[in-house]
């Protein structure tokens, strides 16, 4: 059983928790049909144990990480890879269309087991940038990953649930225990894959319909009336009433569906 070792300072401020073997970083490849002809983006590179994995598969990564004290052993692991390039910089605030405009590619992929505390940030800039991945595959914390694929009517469900939701098909690959990282976190992980629907719905105004499911969903305890007060009341309950509910419905109970339709009904 192969166990990677590092030569670093782990950063607790960077979330930074390495995989100690390579059978899980291959099963998170594996989630991906990864071709000679594909470039994938990974954040957080860390030890590299996941960037070698991706590089052996692809035609290239582009990997983003911020802890640039980690630049000699990402260098000494990837030193045999010579389509692997680094950008030392915080992905956050990276214009990743620009970066990877000089790349040439068959299918687009995010591969990654990303920094704890950043990453609904991350699948959002992922969202903004309109970028078209085949599909994104990344650990997550075991509660974020649950959030992520919850339905509607659950406890987890919330406004990222929904966004997801429209945007992709959602699965749980596979459970990833704390035991399987160095140092080791405080709780378990999970692999999840986002598959980019085919046949969205149609919305006339993305941006209202962001804008209205995180009012939504806002004081969760609250209602839609008292959530969405500031837009007109009676075109919402006119919406919620093809589906049997009223205005004191809670979001949590309403599907992508009726968030869409809620969004193009009060679009002038």
């Amino acid at each position: 059983m192969s166990v990677e070792k590092y030569n670093v300072k782990f950063k607790k401020k960077f979330g930074q928790n390495f995989l100690k073997r390579h059978a899980v970083v291959e099963r998170i490849a594996d989630v991906c049909n990864l071709t000679k002809d594909d470039l994938v983006i990974e954040v957080g590179p860390g030890g590299a144990i996941l960037t070698q994995e991706l590089a052996s598969r692809v035609k290239q990564v582009l990997a983003y990480e911020i802890d640039e004290d980690l630049k000699e052993e990402l260098f000494k692991k990837l030193d045999n890879f010579s389509n692997v390039k680094i950008l030392f910089q915080d992905f956050l605030k990276s214009d990743i269309s620009n970066d990877i405009s000089s790349f040439s590619y068959q299918n687009l992929y995010f591969i990654s087991n990303v920094p704890y505390y950043i990453t609904t940030p991350i699948m959002m800039k992922i969202i903004e940038s309109k970028l078209d991945f085949r599909k994104i595959c990344m650990m997550v914390q075991k509660e974020v990953g649950d959030r992520f694929s919850a339905h509607p009517g659950t406890r987890e469900y919330g406004s990222i649930s929904v966004f997801l939701s429209y945007f992709y098909d959602i699965k749980k690959e596979f459970f990833v225990s704390r035991k399987e990282f160095v140092p080791e976190p405080n709780v378990d992980s999970i692999v999840i894959s986002f598959t980019k629907k085919q046949t969205p719905l149609s919305l006339k105004n993305q941006d209202l319909f962001f804008q209205i499911v995180r009012d939504s969903f806002q004081f969760k305890r609250k209602n839609l009336r008292n959530n969405l007060k500031k837009y007109d009341l009676s075109i919402i309950s006119s919406v919620l009433s093809q589906y049997g509910y009223d205005l004191s419905v809670r979001a949590e109970q309403l599907s992508v569906e009726i968030f869409v339709e809620i969004a193009n009904s009060l679009v002038l």
